[in-house]
């Protein structure tokens, strides 16, 4: 059986230029399971108000991850990342996209599908679902395969928070900090609007799931409780009691989103004598933005002004050999599964 993988991140503008990076925040933020609201209003609230003015700030911070050989690195890490597995898989064609901007999902499938697979396995690189990254790579898969004579079996992986491999992978990149030595262990996932969680149940809302403590039926497609799940599965794994570690989240927009709020964390935890801090982002399975400047320079500089003295972060998973076996794992291409 001829088996296809796509892997899927989100995107990165072609080159850290206002113009690519504009084209990118406005294919990224028209998207209707982005910014959730009147189609008109999203129209008015992204062509003429967000992109025009953060374009400007977003364009500086591209230019500083730049890397003028690799260029942005997430499509590296991405990159390098597919080129590992399908050194690993030489029976499977493996090929990358992203969501936004280049390459693209389209143009990736029509070369998958020009090679007349049996199987396609579309595997989003996002290990907890959300509407807005997983649910909105599935809107387009399936928008590229509509108009298709010849669809092969489709396999559509929508979350891996709580896989072995994936838990494994983020454990080897642990051990290499000295982890009992920090005061406190922070969590650190993107965030989302509550608006996002609330949408997942009919008649109730996240609240009333008590997600913070475990799977149900009712919400294991939440991304409140996945992400939970997923930090309580790392913390047992690298022997941390409730008290050496918090869940947090990053990169809002506004308020209205998920809590608590890391930058706030981080501002508090000095005051607390927690002064030695070690950040995981495991909702990023490659570095980027988020984890690069985000963490890495703004984080930093909140905390120290606060009074903190350490605060070191722990890479993404990037393209590391474990991260590799998680993959081939998740998508079911381990040698048994292709006999």
């Amino acid at each position: 059986m001829k088996k296809s993988l796509l892997i899927i991140n989100l995107g990165t503008p072609d080159s850290p230029s206002y113009f690519h990076v504009y084209k990118y925040l406005r294919q990224f933020l028209s998207d209707e399971k982005v910014i959730n609201i009147n189609p008109i209003l999203r129209f008015i609230l992204v062509n003429f108000i967000i992109c025009p003015l953060r374009s400007f700030s977003s364009s500086k911070i591209y230019k500083k991850v730049w890397h003028h050989e690799k260029g942005s690195p997430l499509l590296h890490n991405t990159m390098m990342l597919r080129e590992k597995i399908a050194n690993r898989l030489p029976d499977v064609d493996v090929e990358y996209a992203m969501r936004y901007q280049s390459p693209s999902i389209k143009n990736a499938i029509d070369k998958m599908l020009s090679k007349n697979p049996d199987e396609l396995i579309i595997l989003p690189l996002f290990p907890h679902y959300a509407a807005a990254t997983t649910g909105s790579v599935f809107k387009e898969v399936t928008s590229c395969l509509s108009d298709k004579w010849v669809v092969p079996k489709i396999t559509f992986i929508n979350q891996f928070y709580d896989n072995k491999k994936f838990i494994d992978a983020w454990v080897d990149e642990a051990l290499k900090f000295d982890i009992s030595s920090y005061d406190k262990v922070i969590f650190s996932y993107h965030g989302v609007p509550n608006s996002h969680v609330d949408n997942v149940y009919e008649g109730s809302m996240c609240s009333d799931h008590d997600c913070e403590n475990s799977i149900t039926e009712m919400n294991k497609f939440c991304y409140k409780a996945t992400v939970y799940e997923t930090t309580k599965l790392l913390a047992n794994k690298i022997d941390l009691s409730d008290k050496d570690y918090e869940v947090a989240f990053q990169s809002r927009l506004t308020n209205k989103w998920l809590e608590p709020f890391t930058d706030k964390i981080l501002e508090e935890l000095p005051k607390k004598g927690h002064k030695k801090v070690l950040v995981f982002s495991p909702a990023f399975t490659a570095d980027c933005l988020e984890t690069i400047i985000e963490i890495g320079d703004e984080y930093q500089e909140i905390f120290h002004e606060a009074g903190g003295e350490t605060l070191d972060y722990v890479p993404s998973l990037n393209y590391s050999e474990s991260w590799v076996d998680a993959v081939i794992d998740i998508s079911k291409l381990n040698r048994g599964n292709l006999d």
